[in-house]
């Protein structure tokens, strides 16, 4: 479906603040209608056998004990998604920030926060396994105990087998902000041993949360990250940078990058081709526009960018998700509405390629 010949019902949801382009297909997942009003950080993943599999977590708000996590699939060749299905659910306790990925050796992994207060400082972090494509999942165990974990972004495979985790280490009980040492880190797991060890922590002036990290060499690896803080506009708020020159172990301190962040999420892979895409919010105050940019010379320069949704203030792109299928698409998603309805974006290269920075 083309943003440019959308549905009437279609149009009545994502209005015309919704940046429409022929070479940009866009899809609205799900919205208010099943199970409930709240949907916030969705997360996907490509199968093995072509399915695209998509989860998040819902209820009544973002802080309430009855949120869960409910995943989705759209079935290779298929235009369809099916009914959201609860994949994680624990009495009195509420969910969120689901990650949802199938490893190199076929297993998929269900990561999620598991809030055991009024905050999400109150966290830990807790995973289930499918062996069978995401049709069924293991009972939940334990990340870790510690409180205030938490995730929020794909896992990637490195070099050598391992896999990182993305992950952060909040602090503060302000719902509306968090505290300066708030910072971000991985958890390394050993697939051959299921063993689990943690790296160095990304610390930044103001804070920094929920990273996302490409290998560039077996040694070397890039991380951006959310910056922390308030939710309040701040003329220097940037996407935070760090490196690692010792395979992911260590972290350098964190540094504000080019890009302009208002405190939210983001994402941050490599292509197939080696080319570096980062998608965020270029904006230091609001979720909107939706910004794709790529790198072509290993984060050395940005030099293509373009919105591929832009809003107003009702209108916002949250939390997105990018992966890229073995066929060459990307995909992005990410919430909108104001947490409430999901959007599905899928679009080749080019489309930003052929947006140079001007």
């Amino acid at each position: 479906m083309r943003l440019c010949c959308l549905t009437g019902l279609l149009l009545t949801s994502i209005a015309a603040s919704v940046f429409a382009a022929e070479d940009i297909m866009m899809e609205r997942v799900i919205g208010t209608e099943v199970p409930g009003a709240y949907k916030h950080p969705c997360t996907i993943t490509a199968l093995n056998n072509g399915d695209l599999y998509l989860a998040y977590y819902g209820g009544t708000g973002e802080y309430e004990d009855d949120s869960k996590v409910w995943g989705m699939r759209k079935a290779k060749g298929s235009d369809v998604w099916t009914a959201p299905v609860c994949i994680a659910d624990t009495p009195f306790l509420g969910e969120g920030n689901p990650v949802v990925w199938q490893a190199p050796d076929g297993r998929v992994w269900l990561f999620y926060v598991q809030r055991y207060g009024n905050t999400w400082s109150d966290s830990r972090v807790q995973a289930k396994i499918s062996k069978d494509g995401a049709a069924t999942w293991s009972d939940s165990f334990m990340i870790t105990f510690q409180q205030g974990m938490m995730v929020q972004g794909l896992p990637i495979a490195l070099k050598n087998g391992d896999y990182l985790l993305p992950a952060y280490f909040e602090t503060g009980h302000d719902q509306e902000k968090t505290d300066p040492d708030t910072a971000s880190f991985f958890f390394r797991i050993n697939p051959r041993t299921n063993t689990w060890t943690e790296t160095g922590r990304i610390v930044s002036d103001k804070g920094n949360l929920q990273p996302q990290a490409v290998q560039l060499t077996d040694e070397h690896l890039i991380a951006y990250c959310r910056r922390g803080g308030s939710f309040d506009p701040l003329p220097d708020g940037r996407i935070i940078r760090a490196e690692s020159h010792d395979g992911g172990a260590t972290w350098s301190r964190g540094t504000p990058s080019q890009f302009k962040n208002p405190n939210a999420g983001i994402a941050f892979i490599k292509l197939q081709n080696g080319h570096l895409l980062l998608v965020f919010n270029d904006s230091i105050s609001d979720r909107t526009p939706l910004t794709v940019s790529i790198s072509t010379d290993t984060d050395k320069t940005w030099p293509f960018k373009r919105d591929i949704a832009v809003g107003d203030e009702t209108r916002d792109f949250a939390y997105p998700v990018a992966i890229q299928t073995e066929d060459g698409l990307i995909h992005v998603a990410c919430t909108t509405d104001n947490r409430k309805a999901i959007l599905h974006f899928t679009f080749k290269e080019e489309a930003i390629l052929s947006h140079p920075v001007k």
